[in-house]
């Protein structure tokens, strides 16, 4: 039974309503000049025409209840949500005291992460997935909120949308996936986007979803959707698509020209359709207002808009020096190890035992650590290298279970479920060799820039584990390295420790740790009689700290992973031979890299000679002779060369 409607919806609603879409189109038809004037708003996004649905989102969401992950189109949706004026055009800005991100993100990305309106990226759609991984959490502790997030028809062609809709569906959990189908993506028809001319209607087969069709341009009809969708995922734990049929008005955004491609006959069409015109003179036609009382409701816009533009041109714009700010948060302190080093004797362990003891031990030490991933968790069976082998025995299905094979889905939704309570760690498994982490990137992306777009309003802690690295002959696919690409992306601490010890020290710190760190298995230690060694209970390992596996006086050896073990016994053979006092360093940490004691060694022996087993071309070790180049050339005898 509908809840809303023109002749019985009261009154005083009806006017905020009208307040909220006279007051939201006005901004969005300003928006332009700021950008004409130089003034910024470089990106705008115009949404006339999605009037009736946007209201509606915004008017169900319950501020610091529910979760919100708004799409660049969604200014009305914010509105309607609570953000004033002011707060938008601060956005639209890029001001210093922009909500969203501090003057960081594009403009016309809105949200509000102190009331759980997040901070989204530009790659459309991406941010189903973090919605999901909200709601997982929400299931978990019991919490009675749900979550939406937004995006247009087209979005749906993308693979991480199907991930994340069927996730949902498959665990069952509140989510509200809002389709706001205008019948373009950017200049592309819907026709050359989707199977279905519905684009909701493409997931009809999936099982606990709910999907609601309305009519985005009416106010009633999407109100009435979306408090149905609203209540049924309350009531339910389980998913709903609320498919809103809307019109595009004006451009896709300031850098298209929508005449290019629409004729008039359509152009006229989509402006006699005007939500916000049909709404006036629904409350004209049913005697709720009198035309003198919506005028009046209109100056009141008027003014208000006029008092938000005078602060927002006031407030500060962001300092530049501030750039380098929220790259990467502190980590956590290593008190009793503070250079990453023991002198503890007992019995050696293996790598692969070193993981799954300080899994188990820090899964005990913090009950709000979780793990997923491929294959992870099958009775006795823990991934293909059975590193995670007994935890789901120990820690329950809750905390520690199967992903599906969907890289994009494993990542996305552990940056999601890390938004809902920052003392939420979790460590994933992102692929079963590195070399299928590929389909993850874009969310590897997401996760490195989310604590410097949010301008430090949320840093995923996730500890992203890939069993990386050849020497198991396992060719292509099986063999490969990924640290030198993954490093050019800021935001990301990335380790490959080489022995047990460092293994478990390594990952302890970075399960205890805020932020997103890559944690790089050499596979073919795992179980390697040279990588075995004591491990300390305890044992942790800063990041950024580097261990000389060797000392010497005439050449430094830089490496690290497989090749660390490769290089000590060709340190010992050149001393046995009386050839060469070697020094080997083990970086540990590529990021942050230990400058320190690489720059101390190479000005003691002049000579450096670094191995690794990335790519010879655009490897980490180019990076690595760049720094030394660069910093240091003075104490070479010679320059730097490929060898």
């Amino acid at each position: 039974m509908n809840k809303f409607d023109i002749k019985t919806t009261d009154k005083e609603m009806l006017k905020k309503w009208f307040h909220l879409m006279t007051l939201g189109r006005a901004i969005d038809e300003k928006a332009p000049a700021y950008l004409l004037q130089s003034l910024g708003w470089s990106y705008h996004a115009p949404y006339a025409g999605h009037d009736g649905i946007q209201l509606a989102m915004g008017q169900v969401f319950r501020k610091n209840m529910d979760f919100m992950f708004p799409y660049y189109r969604d200014m009305l949706t914010v509105l309607s949500a609570g953000l004033t004026a002011e707060e938008i055009i601060l956005n639209g800005l890029s001001k210093a005291t922009d909500p969203a991100s501090g003057g960081r993100h594009m403009s016309n990305h809105f949200a509000k992460p102190e009331w759980n309106i997040q901070n989204v990226s530009s790659a459309t759609g991406n941010h189903d997935l973090h919605a999901v991984g909200v709601a997982r959490a929400m299931v978990y502790y019991g919490h009675k909120g749900v979550v939406i997030t937004s995006h247009g028809e087209a979005s749906t062609s993308e693979g991480y949308v199907y991930e994340a809709i069927n996730g949902a569906s498959k665990e069952q959990l509140p989510v509200i996936f809002v389709i706001q189908d205008n019948g373009y993506g950017i200049s592309v028809p819907k026709k050359d986007q989707t199977a279905n001319r519905k684009v909701a209607a493409n997931f009809t087969g999936f099982k606990n979803l709910k999907i609601i069709y309305c009519n985005g341009k009416d106010v009633f009809d999407s109100m009435n959707a979306m408090t149905e969708a609203h209540e049924y995922a309350v009531r339910t734990h389980c998913p709903v698509i609320v498919h809103a049929n809307c019109v595009r008005i004006g451009s896709h955004s300031n850098s298209d020209k929508h005449v290019l491609y629409r004729d008039e006959e359509e152009l006229s069409y989509v402006k006699a359709a005007d939500p916000l015109h049909k709404f006036h003179r629904l409350l004209i036609r049913y005697n709720r207002f009198t035309e003198e009382e919506l005028v009046k409701i209109q100056e009141e816009s008027k003014k208000e808009l006029s008092a938000a533009h005078k602060k927002a041109i006031a407030a500060p714009d962001p300092d530049p020096s501030t750039v380098f700010d929220f790259v990467m948060p502190e980590p956590y302190k290593a008190e009793k190890y503070p250079d990453g080093t023991h002198q503890k004797e007992g019995e050696k362990v293996n790598l692969v035992t070193a993981i799954n003891e300080t899994l188990k031990a820090e899964f005990r030490y913090n009950p709000d650590t979780f793990l997923w991933g491929q294959d992870v968790a099958n009775k006795e069976k823990g991934g293909v290298f059975n590193v995670t082998k007994g935890m789901q025995q120990e820690f329950g299905i809750s905390r520690v279970f199967n992903a599906p094979i969907a890289e994009d889905f494993i990542v996305g939704t552990a940056n999601g479920m890390s938004r809902f309570d920052p003392k939420i760690r979790i460590v994933i498994e992102g692929a079963e060799f590195a070399d299928y982490f590929w389909p993850a990137i874009e969310q590897y992306v997401e996760c490195t820039h989310d604590y410097w777009r949010s301008n430090g309003q949320f840093v995923p802690n996730v500890t992203l584990r890939l069993a990386s690295g050849g020497y198991i002959g396992g060719g292509i696919y099986h063999s490969q390295n990924l640290e030198g690409a993954l490093s050019t992306l800021p935001g990301a601490r990335i380790v490959y420790p080489s022995f047990a010890d460092d293994a478990a020290g390594l990952l302890r710190t970075s399960m205890r740790s805020k932020g997103f760190t890559l944690f790089l298995e050499p596979k073919a230690l795992y179980n390697s009689l040279d990588a075995a060694c004591v491990v300390p209970d305890d044992f942790e390992v800063p990041f950024g700290k580097a261990r000389i596996r060797r000392s010497g006086s005439d050449l430094t050896i830089i490496t690290y992973g497989n090749t660390t073990h490769l290089c000590l016994k060709v340190a010992e053979r050149l001393a046995n031979d009386k050839v060469a006092n070697c020094e080997v360093i083990d970086l540990r940490s590529l990021i942050p890299l230990d400058k320190e004691t690489i720059f101390e060694s190479v000005k003691k022996t002049s000579k450096v000679l670094i191995v690794h087993e990335d790519k010879v071309f655009s490897g980490f070790g180019a990076e690595l002779a760049a720094t030394i180049g660069t910093e240091l050339f003075q104490h070479l005898d010679a320059p730097i060369q490929r060898v």
